[in-house]
């Protein structure tokens, strides 16, 4: 039996794993600069993992009507921007990240994931995926 929504699901956290990966080097990186600013990309680039994964959660949990879907899907959306805002906000007050490395990571996780999905809905160099026939 196929079932989309478990596909998505599977897709989006595949995408968000991706994500995370992606971060680590350019967290790395930043290392060259101080223990701050690595650990400043890796929080801003964790942050909208853990956003994209909260959002796939939220809007992947079963089939339902139209309306129940579209409110699924813009309450995911909010829930993943309200974790990348409160993180920002507690990475720049609190913690006293530098702010550049924070913002690069976030970038980079975006692109990332981003990319991840695109790759993954198109197949392009996606090892063991083939191509449909017909």
């Amino acid at each position: 039996m196929h079932d989309p929504i478990a596909a998505s699901r599977r897709l989006a956290l595949r995408a968000v794993a991706i994500q995370a990966a992606a971060v680590v080097p350019v967290a790395l990186v930043f290392l060259l600069q101080g223990v701050p600013a690595a650990l400043a990309a890796l929080v801003g680039g964790l942050a909208l993992a853990v956003g994209n994964a909260a959002a796939a959660w939220l809007s992947l949990r079963g089939i339902e009507r139209a309306p129940v879907a579209f409110a699924r899907l813009l309450a995911g959306t909010l829930a993943k921007w309200c974790v990348v805002l409160v993180v920002l906000a507690m990475a720049l007050g609190p913690w006293r990240l530098p702010p550049l490395p924070l913002l690069c990571g976030l970038a980079v996780g975006l692109l990332a994931y981003l990319l991840a999905m695109n790759m993954s809905r198109t197949g392009a160099s996606m090892p063991g995926r083939r191509e449909p026939k017909g």
